[in-house]
């Protein structure tokens, strides 16, 4: 089975984030490691996703921020200059250039094959490199699926043929466009929205719920929309496209919606969700169906699998499509591959253990870099009851703290925090207001370490920061 194969004990698909984390993990655990990847290493975050929608959206919320800022106020009321704030994105992202992040695994010792990996049979991966050849590389013990997703479009007429803009494209677009049709109303809508309108296009949502940011709080959709609506963007709820055209090959887009109605603009975004990238990775060749999320347990062990050989973490396991969890799961799963490869007992069941990925199931944050941004972690209220949890939510406004009223003039935000009674600690928490990303990670500690409510109120926030919200919701818990 090995003839002509390079053997290594851990095998790599995907050289993003996850795929970096987890092999870097397994080699400190002792095991030679190789990491197969197509594209750029770094993967979709570095160079399409999290860190150029975040270098577009900074200079967006330092200027909303210096324009609720006395005395600060008078020199942020310039438009944005368009040219410096792509300029910036682009050094963020390399120019879309990988060398540092290759120097990296060098650095690393861990092996990088640029080309496509496939399975080929168990532990056995064929990658076509980019000259055509074929190489085979063999996994002594685990080979680990770190391919991420990619932009789910829905098949709508006409939809190729337009060319529509995904994340990748509204994130390292060179134009600004004169008029931006968004359609979707999750996070990636919501934050492009965000840059593309401060940027200078005239933005239109197309949402076909009932508002935005529907997997979080209520209030969270409602007081971005508010904000959105302020700075100029038409937001359209409870519609869907049905067919979409361009006029030529540089010309406008025309949406067509359910009602009959059309929109017109110079691109479209279609935000509407993500698809697993396992089409093309051999799995049919170890009994799993191509295309699906894979499922994993605790460890990121696929389920499944004889021989226990086969992993995957980040988006690829549906468990929660964000970087920084995907990077906690690799974290777990390249441990959990050294262990096993020793021959140490794990105990894979073990709440909190340093091989079981548990927080995946209960203590996922995530920030939302809109003005207001949105900070959230854990359970939201209806989860929670679905759930059948006896909760107690308590709300505050968080303009009222002292040091919100500091930070901006006029400061609009909402905290809410879930409280299991049964077992007398936080499962959730939701901030939204200017700057409150910055408070989350308070929140994922209280949540992931299961804090008693009690001894939260021994946890003094200084005067006078915006984390002063802490000390109201526990005095409106105890009222």
């Amino acid at each position: 089975m090995n003839s002509g194969a390079d053997e290594y004990d851990v095998v790599v698909l995907g050289a993003g984030p996850v795929g970096e984390n987890l092999a870097d993990r397994a080699r400190a655990a002792g095991l030679s490691t190789a990491i197969v990847e197509s594209e750029l290493v770094g993967g979709e975050c570095a160079y399409w996703a999290c860190v150029p929608s975040k270098a577009l959206l900074r200079p967006v919320i330092a200027r909303a921020e210096a324009r609720r800022t006395p005395g600060a106020r008078q020199g942020a009321e310039a438009p944005l200059d368009v040219a410096a704030v792509l300029a910036h994105r682009d050094a963020f992202v390399s120019n879309w250039k990988d060398d540092g992040q290759v120097g990296w695994l060098d650095s690393a010792g861990i092996d990088l094959v640029r080309g496509h990996g496939r399975l080929v049979e168990p532990c056995r991966v064929a990658v076509t490199q980019p000259d055509g050849q074929e190489r085979f590389l063999v996994a002594r013990h685990a080979v680990a699926v770190c391919t991420g997703s990619r932009a789910a479009l829905p098949p709508l007429p006409g939809l190729a043929e337009a060319r529509p803009w995904t994340s990748r494209e509204a994130t390292s677009s060179s134009t600004v466009p004169r008029r931006l049709a968004v359609v979707g109303g999750g996070v990636v809508a919501a934050e492009m929205a965000t840059a593309w309108s401060a940027l200078g296009s005239e933005v239109t949502m197309l949402i076909r719920g009932p508002g935005l940011l529907e997997r979080m709080e209520a209030f969270a959709g409602e007081l971005v929309a508010e904000s959105l609506a302020e700075a100029g963007v038409k937001i359209r709820t409870g519609t869907s496209a049905t067919a979409v055209r361009r006029d030529g090959a540089q010309g406008p887009v025309t949406l067509t919606l359910d009602g009959g109605e059309t929109v017109e603009a110079d691109e479209v975004l279609f935000a509407t969700g993500r698809a697993p990238r396992t089409d093309d990775l051999g799995l049919e060749t170890v009994g799993l169906t191509p295309g699906g999320w894979l499922d994993v347990d605790d460890t990121c062990r696929v389920r499944n699998v004889p021989g226990g050989w086969l992993y995957a973490a980040g988006d690829v396991n549906h468990r929660a499509l964000l970087t920084h969890q995907g990077k906690y799961q690799a974290r777990i799963a390249g441990a959990a591959i050294g262990a096993r490869a020793q021959g140490v007992p794990l105990l894979e069941t073990d709440r909190w253990g340093a091989h079981a990925a548990t927080a995946d199931h209960g203590a996922v944050p995530q920030v939302v870099f809109t003005d207001p941004e949105v900070g959230a972690v854990g359970l939201t209220a209806e989860q929670a009851e679905a759930e059948g949890r006896s909760i107690r939510v308590v709300d505050y406004d968080m303009g009222q703290v002292s040091g919100a009223a500091l930070y901006a003039d006029g400061y609009r935000g909402r905290a809410r925090m879930i409280v299991d009674l049964d077992r007398g600690h936080l499962i959730g928490v939701t901030f939204v207001g200017p700057g409150v990303g910055e408070l989350l990670h308070s929140a994922t500690v209280a949540v992931a370490g299961e804090v008693p409510i009690e001894r939260l109120w021994h946890a003094v926030p200084s005067f006078p920061t915006v984390s002063e919200v802490w000390l109201r919701l526990l005095e409106a818990y105890r009222g």
